[in-house]
């Protein structure tokens, strides 16, 4: 069995303390939020530099000496965009919210690519998929949607191949399930596509996979990409958006005085900017443990991430596997793991749950009694049905932690998990 490399005991208390309510909410009660799948710990550094250059009422598109303060610190977010991207080319798109984003996305791409066919997969976030539909509908393009595997959580890279053809528009996948946790091979299915139709356009939404494992635009050779800073320990508002050279060369809405590649539209808001750099400072300085020396902050931010990779594959294997103090979950009785794929390496910190005796919307008010939050994910919810479905499941309890629990976190779940176990509804 392997060994994770987990942040030491010191360590997870400097993490804790970094952020906002990890062990308590904001009343001081005692709580295990594990909804970081729908919501997410905050950076206490991102939200308080956020309200500090918010606070300050100039306008960056001035020549004045704090206009021109807050011209450096917007340069410095879109730089460390690009960081996060790994972006050397193509344009930094900001809008307010990662779907609003990925629907643009798709529409500009759909009215100038050629092709007969769009594909997705069935796990796509419905910003996403309903994106696609929506413009192949619109385009009279033929929708192909590859199936789910039940026995992974995900969608096997041979799926998603076979629908692609000299034909095929846009591909269009997500990095990593918000439901099962699953992450996609992503470099074997991007490869393939190009060899199939080197015409394609690649999109792919890493807005669950952001916080757990390392972006790489330049590396995939892909179109776009869209991530959500608040579910990556930042402030809600604020989305981002890769596009390559030749999506953002394609017609756009912008201003008629800009330069072709332009897709800031709007006055830009440097406090966005700053919490999202004070979000790979926080990354980087995680990496520094491993990579001292290094002054190259991609580096700085890859080695931070894969450690936090690294923690979290922990977290699973101790949900999954339990300790000496607690079984986990794959040896409780009256309780089922969802969708168990047995390789970690290919899995976020998420699992879904189902117990024998409670359906798994009382089970999330159950837990929610001792101080705990989850969330269920239906087949009755327009964000989950099409998921949970593909499955075969009428639903299951999402249990997502983050890189800032640690192992006594996972344990007092389990406790509790257990004591569920003997409720019946």
């Amino acid at each position: 069995m392997r060994s994770y490399t987990m942040f030491t005991p010191q360590e997870m208390q400097e993490i804790k303390e970094q952020f906002y309510y990890v062990d308590k909410d904001i009343h001081d009660k005692p709580r295990l939020y594990f909804d970081n799948a729908g919501g997410s710990f905050r950076l206490k550094r991102a939200e308080q530099v956020f309200h500090e250059i918010d606070a300050i009422p100039d306008c960056s598109e001035r020549h004045h000496q704090m206009a021109l303060y807050l011209q450096e610190i917007e340069e410095c977010g879109r730089q460390d965009a690009r960081i996060i991207f790994n972006a050397a080319d193509g344009a930094i798109y900001p809008g307010y919210t990662a779907s609003q984003l990925m629907f643009d996305l798709v529409r500009v791409i759909s009215e100038n690519a050629g092709g007969s066919n769009m594909v997705t997969s069935i796990l796509e976030h419905p910003s996403a998929f309903d994106a696609i539909s929506y413009y192949a509908q619109y385009t009279h393009c033929e929708l192909r949607v590859a199936r789910s595997n039940p026995r992974t959580g995900g969608v096997d890279a041979e799926e998603v191949i076979a629908l692609i053809d000299k034909e095929t528009a846009i591909l269009s996948v997500m990095a990593a399930s918000n439901i099962s946790g699953y992450i996609y091979d992503i470099e074997t299915i991007v490869k393939r596509a190009r060899e199939i139709n080197p015409d394609i356009y690649i999109i792919i939404d890493a807005v669950q996979h952001a916080p757990h494992g390392v972006l790489d635009v330049q590396k995939l050779n892909i179109d776009a990409m869209n991530f959500a800073p608040y579910k990556f320990f930042g402030v809600r508002g604020f989305s981002l958006a890769y596009v390559s050279d030749r999506v953002a060369a394609l017609a756009h809405h912008k201003l008629a005085g800009k330069s072709a590649a332009d897709w800031e539209l709007g006055s830009p808001a440097p406090a966005h900017y700053a919490a999202l750099t004070a979000i790979v400072d926080y990354v980087c300085s995680l990496g520094m443990k491993t990579a001292s020396g290094q002054d190259d902050r991609r580096a700085l931010f890859v080695a931070g991430m894969n450690r936090i990779a690294e923690h979290e594959r922990g977290l699973l294997d101790t949900l999954l596997n339990g300790t000496e103090k607690t079984p986990g979950l794959r040896n409780m009785n009256g309780v089922e793991v969802c969708v168990d794929n047995p390789n970690l390496d290919e899995r976020d910190l998420i699992i879904g749950i189902a117990f024998d005796n409670l359906p798994c919307e009382v089970a999330v008010r159950e837990y929610e009694k001792k101080n705990v939050i989850v969330y269920e994910r239906s087949s009755s919810s327009l964000y989950s049905h099409r998921m949970v479905k593909s499955f075969d499941l009428d639903g299951m309890v999402r249990v997502s932690p983050l890189h800032c629990n640690s192992v006594e976190d996972i344990e007092a779940f389990l406790d509790i998990t257990r004591q569920l176990t003997a409720l019946t509804c």
